[in-house]
């Protein structure tokens, strides 16, 4: 008979929980790595919260590139770079999506405070030829 108590409690929280989720709701950024050195996205500017990143590598690129999410007041050209990379590790990497063949692409969700952030690609060189853009996330 106890375990009928527990079981309904269970069942009860887990329905809730499910009522009660954000689940998906958010926003969604198209990013696309284009050939001419630029990564494009459909918007700059997007609420706090759960943010789907639509990331494509354009089929004309000729290379291989990777998305990368991070928190900094810096403008998106004024990252420093060490050996024709930006070190993540001065920064608060959010996510990282990597290696994308031309003409592929992938999905990441993050959950963004508000603030600035700078989307990078982060392959030698890649930065520095200016794959970069800025994101504000506001409240």
């Amino acid at each position: 008979m106890k375990s009928i108590p527990r079981t309904a409690v269970f069942l009860g929280v887990t329905a809730l929980g499910l009522v009660c989720s954000p689940g998906y709701a958010g926003e969604t950024i198209k990013a696309t790595l284009l050939k001419t050195n630029t990564i494009q996205l459909d918007t700059s500017q997007v609420k706090a919260g759960s943010v789907t990143f639509e990331v494509s590598n354009a089929p004309d690129t000729g290379m291989t590139h990777e998305f990368v999410v991070l928190k900094t007041d810096l403008a998106a050209d004024k990252l420093p770079v060490k050996n024709g990379q930006v070190p993540e590790s001065q920064f608060k990497k959010m996510g990282e999506v990597e290696d994308m063949a031309p003409g592929k692409g992938k999905h990441m969700t993050l959950k963004l405070a508000p603030g600035r952030y700078v989307l990078i690609c982060n392959r030698p060189g890649h930065y520095s030829m200016g794959l970069h853009a800025s994101l504000v996330v506001t409240p």
